[in-house]
């Protein structure tokens, strides 16, 4: 069950901090859980954790490819292994681990991918990754998803506490832009409906599903009827809410903070050409690396803003 938050507010807690507060939590239940870290404790507010629990976080230094190594051996013996690096180093670096010590071998291994797309912000173009779920989402068993905010990623650790398999979960690292209520529950695999309409419809995921409400509002006052679809499980899509909503409104907007090829755009794609063909636009970045500056000045830059997924709408109406 969701409930929507009033629009333009912002979480009161970092993403990072949800996340470090969820092993502190796992940790004192008696949970065989254990975290590991490729250098980033600080980043990820792991620190006073790893002082409180050392035989619980594990700080392996910057070797993403031993940090995957290393958990797929602890699963092995019963434990249950949270790998947490940024999303560059989650997707990229230490690919063929993910492969072969993880998808192959089905280890029960859960990877915290952070600082997504532009949020990376300051770390530049070598950390700001564009390409990271379309690369884990080609791996035969893997789950894929991008939490929304801090009440979905509470939510969704819990449930990966006693979830088995290999899970790649792409977040942020501070405030991210509120659109859950407390209490709110979420079906992995499952996209959430948070507008309804019927003359289009925009399916974001990340940061862009508080751009895309924004955007159907602005919308609404010029008399189109948006649909919002929160598809926060890139992998496996909810292809059925896809198809519905294709019936229904005819067009579709993708928006995404990531690459528009083998992301949320190619995914929706794919269900439409197999199942309900109908006019697309996919907003997200086109054909770059990324760079320094403000979170601000790159969703400008790279074209993720609420008035791109208006021009996008605008197109297709």
């Amino acid at each position: 069950m969701i409930k929507v938050a009033p629009a333009g507010e912002k979480d009161t807690v970092e993403m990072r901090k949800v996340y470090a507060g969820f092993i502190a939590e796992q940790v004192n239940s008696g949970s065989e859980i254990i975290a590991l870290e490729a250098d980033l404790m600080s980043s990820m507010a792991m620190d006073s954790v790893q002082r409180e629990f050392p035989r619980h976080v594990i700080n392996c230094g910057i070797m993403e490819a031993n940090v995957i190594g290393t958990a797929a051996g602890l699963a092995l013996t019963g434990r249950k292994p949270f790998v947490h690096t940024f999303t560059a180093f989650a997707s990229r670096r230490c690919f063929d681990q993910l492969f072969m010590s993880l998808d192959y071998q089905r280890n029960n291994v859960k990877v915290i991918a952070s600082d997504a797309g532009v949020t990376a912000c300051h770390n530049g173009g070598t950390h700001m990754s564009f390409e990271d779920m379309g690369i884990v989402r080609g791996l035969a068993h893997s789950v894929v998803l991008e939490v929304t905010d801090a009440v979905m990623f509470k939510d969704i650790l819990r449930q990966l506490a006693t979830l088995e398999g290999f899970y790649w979960v792409r977040t942020i690292r501070k405030q991210a832009p509120t659109v859950y209520q407390a209490g709110s529950t979420f079906t992995i695999g499952k996209g959430n409906v948070l507008r309804d309409g019927n003359d289009i419809t925009l399916i974001a995921n990340g940061i862009m599903v508080a751009k895309a409400l924004e955007a159907a509002e602005k919308l609404s006052a010029e008399g189109v009827s948006a649909a919002v679809i929160d598809m926060f499980t890139l992998k496996p899509i909810d292809r059925m809410l896809v198809k519905n909503y294709a019936e229904k409104t005819g067009r579709i907007v993708t928006c995404e903070n990531h690459s528009i090829h083998n992301g949320l755009g190619s995914a929706v794609a794919e269900v439409l050409v197999e199942t309900c063909p109908v006019p697309m636009r996919r907003v997200g970045v086109k054909e770059r690396y990324g760079q320094v500056g403000t979170q601000e000045f790159l969703e400008q830059e790279y074209g993720l803003t609420r008035d791109d997924i208006i021009a996008a709408a605008r197109e297709l109406l």
